[in-house]
């Protein structure tokens, strides 16, 4: 069974990493895929905030989620590189969501780009791109 038919079935439970961060799966498809988390108050710094690292890992989730629909049967990838610019903080109890789409496929590397924002869309919090290879 591959990554995306455990998703489809199991849903949070398919990633660890979702159990963890309490990442939910919510729209994956065509190239695009969007998963949606509530911050908690251990998930910010010192000052109150969401640590950029999360906005990170979020999006980065949503990336792989999205490449994954357009994978043979087989197929794996990992990340090569990821650059976030932040734009906006959160706080505790704030709902987020990341988007994620697939820019360009090629057979050894795949090109992305995702973005994080608060539920209701209202704020842009986060931009992303990232290059993933094959495997």
């Amino acid at each position: 069974m591959s990554y995306l038919d455990d998703v489809i079935n199991s849903g949070q439970k398919a990633n660890p990493f979702f159990c963890l961060m309490g990442i939910e799966p919510k729209k994956w498809g065509e190239g695009k895929a969007s998963l949606m988390m509530t911050v908690r108050p251990d998930m910010t710094n010192g000052e109150g905030w969401l640590q950029g690292g999360m906005y990170t890992s979020l999006v980065d989730e949503a990336m792989a989620l999205a490449i994954y629909t357009l994978l043979e049967d087989g197929q794996m990838i990992a990340t090569i590189s990821c650059t976030t610019t932040f734009l906006r903080g959160v706080r505790a109890g704030e709902c987020i969501i990341a988007e994620a789409w697939v820019v360009r496929k090629g057979r050894q590397i795949i090109f992305t780009e995702g973005r994080v924002c608060s539920a209701d869309a209202k704020y842009e919090l986060a931009r992303c791109s990232a290059s993933f290879t094959v495997r």
